[in-house]
């Protein structure tokens, strides 16, 4: 039996306090001028179960390091490139990350690992010393340690176990901070502003009126996307405290009617407020079966003939019957999930119901897919 989770998640918000649904503004804005910045590097993944790269290219790549590191023998040299190094431990890798505003030396950083060559998974695998820059070229943080990648694969003769994605991974707290890439909060004047994570009309409004109502008169929305602040007289000396003040007040957020579908996944998400119109809807499958067998030609007596294998196919096809069923208008992600359900589709079938409501022009929410 199929059941939307989105359900369950509604019935429980529905349960809880209206108090408990408020969201502190600090988690649904950013105060402007405290960005971070984003950091790349290139690097080697070491330790692997021979699921690296035999390529020409990562091979070299691992010889420049040792030859950096002072490993100074002479067959490097002796050897052609293509063949100095025969090694399916290596992995060539592209190291992302992001530093904090606030970060600064010594601060540990999480790193994102991803292959860029043809190594076949990063399980087991160490990340070797990879300087990190930012979009001036500059080093500002340096990465090392174990990669994570939250799967594992198993192999044995034809068959094998796969889970989750194996060529890229994560090395929490990987990376130390080398050189700080300092925010800074911008005042103009005793004038602040809040940057909306998701700009809406209605909530840069609420935040607004959340903060006047402690603090009158002191925030302006400006557009869906900032809240002016200005410090009080009481906080001129000590604005920070005001921002964090403000931070911790909360509000409820108007969010929009989204329905956001990951076909690589198959999850389907629907927000708060999304609704549909009456329709109707029918939806079946169509399931085709391929099975193969072989049967052995075999030559008659001293014809000179060969004994062949022959494959022979058997093909059926059948269609899943399935009745039309009105849905009605649902204003409520607890009354869209009870209509969906009624018809008894898996996730899979849900995308495709969705994207054709969508069409119809029966689902009243933006449609994002993944």
């Amino acid at each position: 039996m199929h059941r939307l989770l989105i359900a369950a998640a509604v019935a429980l918000g529905a349960a809880l306090p209206a108090s408990a649904q408020g969201v502190r503004i600090k988690d649904i804005t950013e105060v402007a001028g405290a960005r971070p910045n984003q950091l790349i590097g290139f690097g080697l993944v070491a330790g692997l179960d021979q699921t690296g790269s035999r390529s020409t290219f990562t091979q070299q790549v691992a010889v420049d390091m040792l030859q950096r590191q002072g490993v100074t023998t002479g067959i490097f040299s002796q050897l052609p490139s293509e063949s100095v190094i025969r090694s399916t431990s290596i992995a060539a890798v592209i190291v992302i990350a992001e530093i904090g505003p606030f970060s600064r030396k010594g601060t540990k950083i999480d790193v994102l690992v991803s292959t860029m060559d043809d190594s076949r998974s990063l399980q087991g695998g160490t990340l070797l010393q990879t300087p990190l820059r930012g979009a001036d070229g500059q080093v500002y943080a340096v990465a090392q340690g174990a990669v994570s990648i939250g799967g594992f694969s198993v192999t044995a003769q034809a068959s094998g176990v796969q889970k989750n994605h194996l060529n890229a991974g994560r090395v929490p707290g990987g990376a130390l901070v080398e050189k700080e890439a300092p925010g800074e909060v911008v005042f103009d004047g005793n004038k602040a502003q809040l940057l909306l994570k998701e700009a809406d009309f209605n909530t840069s409004r609420l935040i607004a009126k959340t903060v006047n109502d402690r603090h009158p008169g002191v925030a302006v929305p400006l557009d869906p996307g900032s809240v002016l602040l200005c410090v009080p007289a009481d906080f001129c000396k000590n604005p920070t405290q005001f921002l964090a003040e403000v931070g911790l007040l909360e509000v409820r957020p108007d969010v929009p009617a989204r329905v956001v579908i990951n076909e690589r996944t198959g999850t389907v998400v629907a927000g708060e407020n999304v609704s549909l119109s009456t329709t109707a809807v029918s939806h079946g499958n169509l399931y085709i079966g391929v099975a193969t067998s072989t049967v052995i030609s075999q030559p008659q007596p001293f014809s000179g003939g060969q004994t062949a294998v022959v494959p022979q196919a058997t093909i059926s096809a059948a269609e899943e019957r399935r009745r039309m069923i009105v849905v009605p208008q649902s204003t409520t992600v607890a009354e869209v999930a009870r209509a969906l359900n009624a018809l008894g589709v898996t996730p899979r079938d849900l995308i495709a119901i969705f994207q054709t409501l969508k069409t119809a022009g029966a689902l009243h929410a933006e449609l994002i897919i993944n």
